[in-house]
């Protein structure tokens, strides 16, 4: 019994537990009474436990429970006191109650029979006052994983979704996880639940939503758009394990919105450059007006903007987490930040520095520049384990350059004597991987590696040798002395593997070292048995490739090792003998093959490619374990690739309701802005620009731009109230102010005045005529006002006479009934014409007459309009071979119409003829990978072709005013051909007709760098104008300008895809030259048709 109550007390289980009165339980004696004893013990562990929590004192239950909950957090199972805990779940104490669910979180899944007798009270605690309770009773109830509770737990989120206390909240969120591992039929419900957890805009919800959101649904990336902004806005305030499983998600949602800001957008979707230049200054022009810079979305900015402050957090996870999201959607040239901080990790536990290094040495695979100045800190310690020191060397390694070659290597060099030999047979790797990666310091490193083959260690040795054999491999030169050197190791080294790569090496190079090798032969022969099977092979080989170029040497050698090989235990060594005896032996049983065998023994081998264990780890997301293990796990979820073209950003706008006294205020803003838009607005609907149109005095500003007036009277309005009362702009202001009836009697009274008035008089039309020219800038900047207020036109001398004609004409035609004669729109010509005769010419100023002069009643934009073109080639072009097409031939030309199937697309018609004896079926296209932006609507399918049978069809093609091709596939039933269409530049145009100031104000517009010219010669004056359009037009589909001299001539057209205009102008000089000049917004369309052109007219 003694020796039960001394192993009592040596256990520790009494004094921890507080059982003191344990040891003197009684037991029986005998020695079945020493085992009972044992067992007793155990029966009556924490029964001291088990009466505090049956006490009535609140004191002894706390006590109680703490002790259990410090028994749980040092690992030791406290289960057996569930029974005595639950009892407690309707304890008033608080601090008992949040204990207990402690407890019961822990312990609810194993003993989930006796959780559920409890689920009442639970149910009770989710309507407790205090926030902890309530989110407790709801971690309590969500970890009883019993089917049956399901839907008392799908209630209880909810409640606790739309709960006051975020702290609820955050818990109704980790509990959907649990609910959804337990039954995934409720995945709609419980995303729905998400949706609105995710518009929580409380911080200590977010990170655990989110969570929520990737493990049930991380597809519905529609969830996230209204909130995304929040999302990066609250980040920094997340806690950081939140932080962490944001920036994750953010980061796949943002390479599924954003486009890649990797790739500078190139105009014309980057157009073949190689043979359209002929100077440096036309080089740098076109790159100029082709090359547009990236323009970031500005919710990608937010998030790079609102993440990049946890850089400096001092959560390792937070810092990997942000590093990887600029790494994946930052800029190059923005990614360089993220170098410091990870640096910064390196000085923390060796598990972290292990991670880190993982990481940065797949970056530093694809961007040295960004860990280049950090060189130093990647140099290695004496103190670092040999995993952080193999990282450590790997990263070097993928740094070195031309630059730092040499201090890398002087590193190396020290590297190589270390005491770890797994580390320095890694280093003297490394020194093999920057021979070949940098061809300046091959040699030098080569003879590095064979000054070590004097090393005593024997891993050093074989390592070199082996890294030695495949510098070999590499280099075309000849290195006998090398191989000389190695042969005269096979008697000191050792290693396997070192033994067989010099075995290989010998046999490899056997003709430069006619001498040695078929006495290594003999030595090789003489321990055969003895050594490894891969050393056995390699013997098996030399002895093989010996025979075929030194058989009067080595044919008794070679015959021996055969018959050691034939009865080797290893079945590879005897099957490998019974090959190359059959092979180079050759017997009546052999084969065609043994013909053959000098070419297949002694064949160029491929040299080794030596690459970084870390390639291809780029293809997983950086932080993730799958990246640590270089194999996809359980739960990884893909980055999407970026995407062609981004999607609508609109869909992250979020609405603001606005209080009703805004509204009210902005309604009363609109109304005003409308009733300032125009003086007729409520009483006279005449448009201004017809008002415009009618009279030939308005200014050429107000026939323009409607716009214009607008922002004008308004500002008008508003910044010269206070300093003139006598202004046109201060009437106006304050007859907006009053009622509407106040307006209608003085509209009536205006007409009525200017009725009375006579329709012309002579002093007042001088007075006009005289001031025309001094007032000119007035009337263009308030034209509208100036027409419409009486009052001005009383009082200030500077209106014109049409300017009043305009007024009394737009005034009957808006009168009421009463008036003698109505005019409608549509009569409204004619009426212009009837009012003009009433003017004398005399009255215009010359300078007036020359600002009126082309002025027509539509508009006053230049004419231009697309027409039909003067000329079609009839030219056309191989799709696909009939060789190729297997009886199927394609040819297609540019009909130089406008596309049916849209505004924006090149017509293209495709003949496509049967030259075969057979019915071709199922004749399609099928869409191939086009280039961003480009899209073909294809011809519907074509069910059969009969023999020596042609059918044209219409294909639809927009190239983007681009000269690249469309890529596509010919499909038959049978086959499919790849082939692809690249339309010259000149199809890209239409014609357009205008007038030659039309063609020559245009041209202004686009002078600068949106003009090309070349000088031509060879030319005569004497050629035709149409000689030179047929031409002109027999390359570009141009439209021609009328020209008023002969020596100049003049196209213009449109691009189909973006109507910018292309204007061609040809002036012949009088000394065999001429000019040509191609002015249009479309740099890069200019500069290929001035190529194309020039040679052409050049030939006279």
């Amino acid at each position: 019994m003694s020796n039960n109550v001394s192993y009592n007390h040596q256990g520790g289980e009494t004094t921890e537990l507080g059982q003191e009165a344990t040891a003197s339980t009684p037991v029986s004696g005998g020695g079945g009474g020493g085992g009972i004893g044992l067992f007793s013990v155990d029966f009556k562990k924490n029964e001291d436990l088990k009466q505090m929590l049956e006490s009535n004192k609140d004191s002894s239950k706390l006590e109680a429970m703490k002790r259990i909950v410090g028994m749980i957090a040092t690992g030791k199972n406290a289960s057996e006191l569930f029974p005595a805990v639950v009892k407690n779940v309707a304890s008033k104490n608080i601090e008992i109650k949040k204990l207990v669910y402690v407890y019961l979180v822990r312990y609810a899944e194993e003993q989930q029979d006796l959780a559920l007798l409890s689920i009442s009270t639970f149910q009770r605690a989710l309507k407790d006052p205090n926030q902890l309770i309530r989110a407790s009773a709801l971690r309590v109830l969500s970890s009883i994983r019993v089917p049956i509770i399901i839907p008392i737990m799908m209630l209880a989120i909810k409640e606790a979704v739309a709960d006051l206390s975020p702290y609820v909240r955050k818990t109704a969120a980790h509990a959907i996880q649990k609910l959804y591992s337990l039954d995934p039929e409720h995945k709609e419900q419980l995303i729905e639940i998400i949706e609105r957890l995710l518009k929580d805009k409380s911080t200590l919800v977010a990170g655990s939503v989110v969570m929520a959101f990737e493990e049930i649904c991380p597809e519905r990336i529609d969830l996230i758009h209204k909130n995304y902004r929040k999302l990066c806005n609250l980040l920094v305030d997340v806690e950081e394990w939140g932080q962490v499983v944001i920036i994750h998600m953010l980061t796949r949602y943002a390479r599924t919105q954003f486009v890649n800001p990797w790739k500078m957008d190139e105009a014309i979707d980057g157009m073949n450059e190689k043979t359209f230049y002929d100077s440096e200054d036309e080089k740098k022009e076109k790159n100029n007006a082709e090359m547009k810079p990236y323009v970031m979305d500005p919710d990608h900015r937010l998030l790079l903007r609102n993440i990049k402050p946890l850089l400096q957090s001092r959560n390792t996870a937070v810092v990997l987490a942000v590093a990887q999201l600029y790494w994946h959607l930052a800029p190059k040239a923005e990614v360089g930040i993220i170098a410091k901080a990870l640096i910064r990790l390196l000085r923390s536990h060796r598990e972290v520095q292990y991670i880190v290094l993982q990481n940065i040495a797949t970056m530093s695979l694809q961007s040295k520049g960004i860990f280049e100045p950090y060189l130093k800190s990647f140099y290695i310690r004496s103190t670092d384990p040999t995993q952080i020191k193999t990282l450590k060397l790997e990263i070097l390694t993928n740094l070195a350059n031309e630059a730092n070659i040499s201090v890398i290597l002087r590193e190396f060099q020290t590297y190589v004597k270390s005491q770890d030999k797994q580390f320095a047979a890694a280093a003297i790797q490394a020194i093999g991987r920057c021979a070949t990666n940098i061809t300046e310091v091959t040699d030098t490193c080569l003879n590095g590696l064979v000054y070590l083959l004097s090393n005593r260690d024997d891993t050093v040795v074989a390592e070199s040798v082996v890294v030695i054999k495949n510098l070999l491999q590499t280099q075309s030169a000849h290195h006998s002395e090398i191989i000389k050197h190695m042969a005269k190791l096979l008697d000191s080294i050792s290693v396997p593997m070192a033994r067989a790569s010099i075995l290989w090496l010998i046999g490899e190079y056997c003709e430069r070292v006619p001498k040695i090798a078929p006495d290594v032969l003999r030595k090789m022969a003489k321990t055969f048995t003895n050594e490894d099977e891969i050393v056995k092979l390699q013997i098996l080989n030399l002895a093989a490739k010996l025979f075929l170029t030194n058989a009067k040497q080595t044919k008794l050698l070679t015959q021996y090792i055969l018959n050691l090989g034939k009865y080797d235990p290893n079945y590879d060594i005897r099957d490998r003998t019974r090959f190359i005896r059959q092979l180079i032996v050759p017997n009546e049983k052999s084969g065609a093959l043994s013909k053959y065998a000098k070419r297949i023994f002694l064949a160029e081998k491929p040299a080794p490619v030596l690459e970084s264990p870390f390639k291809g780890r780029d293809r997983f997301q950086l932080g993730t374990l799958s990246l640590t293990l270089n194999t996809k796990a359980s739960g990884y979820l893909e980055l999407s690739d970026w995407p062609e073209v981004a999607p609508d950003p609109s869909v992250r706008n979020v609405e603001v309701i606005e209080p009703v006294a805004t509204c009210t205020t902005a309604q009363k803003k609109s109304k005003k802005e409308q009733t300032s838009e125009s003086f007729y607005s409520d009483t006279e609907e005449v448009p201004s620009g017809n008002a415009s149109g009618s009279t030939s005095s308005s200014s050429e500003s107000e026939s323009e731009s409607e716009s214009d007036e607008k922002s004008e009277g308004e500002n008008s309005t508003s910044e010269d109230n206070s300093t003139s009362s006598s202004s046109e702009e201060e009437s106006d202001s304050e007859e907006e102010k009053q009622d509407k009836p106040e307006k209608e009697s003085k509209h009536k009274d205006r007409r009525d005045k200017l009725e009375k008035k006579p329709t012309s008089s002579s002093a007042k039309t001088e007075k006009s005529a005289s001031s025309a020219t001094e007032s000119s800038s007035t009337e263009e900047s308030s034209s509208e006002s100036n027409s419409e207020s009486a009052s001005e036109s009383d009082s200030e001398p500077e209106k014109a006479v049409i300017s009043k004609k305009t007024k009394e004409e737009e005034k009957k035609k808006v009168k009421e009934p009463s008036s003698k004669r109505e005019v409608s729109l549509l009569d409204l010509s004619d009426f212009d014409t009837g009012t003009a005769s009433v003017v004398p010419p005399k009255v215009l100023s010359p300078s007036l007459v020359a600002d009126l002069q082309g002025l027509t009643l539509t508009s006053s934009s230049p004419a231009i309009e697309v027409t039909s073109p003067a000329f079609v080639p009839m030219r056309s072009h191989e799709l696909l071979h009939r060789m190729s097409g297997k009886g199927l031939a394609a040819q297609y030309h540019f009909p130089r119409q406008p596309c049916i199937f849209g505004a924006k697309m090149v017509s293209v018609q495709i003949t496509l003829t049967n030259t075969s004896d057979e019915k071709i079926e199922s004749i399609h296209l099928k869409e191939g990978k086009l280039p961003l932006g480009m899209q073909v609507h294809k011809f519907e399918s074509i069910e059969s072709l009969e023999p020596e049978k042609s059918i044209t069809v219409p294909l639809g093609i927009d190239f983007c005013d681009s000269t690249q091709a469309a890529n596509f596939q010919l499909c038959t039933k049978n086959d499919q051909f790849s082939v692809n269409i690249q339309p010259p530049v000149g199809e890209l145009l239409l014609p357009v007709t205008m007038s030659e100031s039309d063609f020559l104000k245009e041209q202004g517009k686009l002078s600068g760098m949106n003009e090309v010219t070349a000088v031509i010669n060879g030319t005569s004056q004497s050629t035709t104008h149409q000689s030179i359009v047929q031409k002109v037009l027999n390359i570009a589909n141009l439209g021609s300008v009328p020209s008023s001299q002969q020596s100049i001539h003049r196209f213009a057209a449109k691009t189909v895809h973006s109507t910018s205009l292309v204007l061609v102008t040809l002036e012949l000089k009088e000394t065999s030259a001429a000019q040509l000049v191609i002015n249009s917004e479309k740099m890069v369309i200019g500069s290929i048709l001035l190529q194309e052109l020039k040679p052409v007219m050049s030939l006279g």
